[in-house]
């Protein structure tokens, strides 16, 4: 079963930075694209970003294209999202996921981006 543990989130000021992590286990993780999606409240779950296998591609939304970038270390099972110039929209809690309809996903880490 897959096993999926997001850490890193936190409250930040707007402008700020953060990087979340995710550690897979349970699962061939080299061999999976993973993604990460987050749901703010009261809304459904957002499609956010994209890696492949190895790293060599990676995609993004609209949303959080140029301030967001995914990258993934197999060697240790772990995704990250670094995450620049937040937003307050941005605020959410992320999930990361071998799906990209984030079917299955880990528990989340809340991201809160406020003065």
């Amino acid at each position: 079963q897959v096993q999926l543990v997001e850490s890193g989130g936190d409250l930040v000021q707007p402008g700020g930075s953060l990087t979340l992590s995710c550690v897979g286990s349970a699962f061939p993780f080299s061999n999976n694209w993973m993604y990460w999606l987050r749901q703010a409240p009261g809304k459904g779950l957002e499609w956010v970003a994209g890696i492949s296998e190895m790293g060599r591609l990676k995609d993004y939304s609209a949303a959080v294209n140029g301030r967001f970038s995914i990258s993934r270390n197999n060697a240790a099972n772990t995704l990250y999202l670094q995450m620049d110039n937040l937003k307050p929209e941005d605020t959410a809690r992320y999930y990361c996921s071998v799906n990209r309809d984030g079917r299955r996903r880990g528990q989340g880490t809340q991201v809160t981006v406020s003065s």
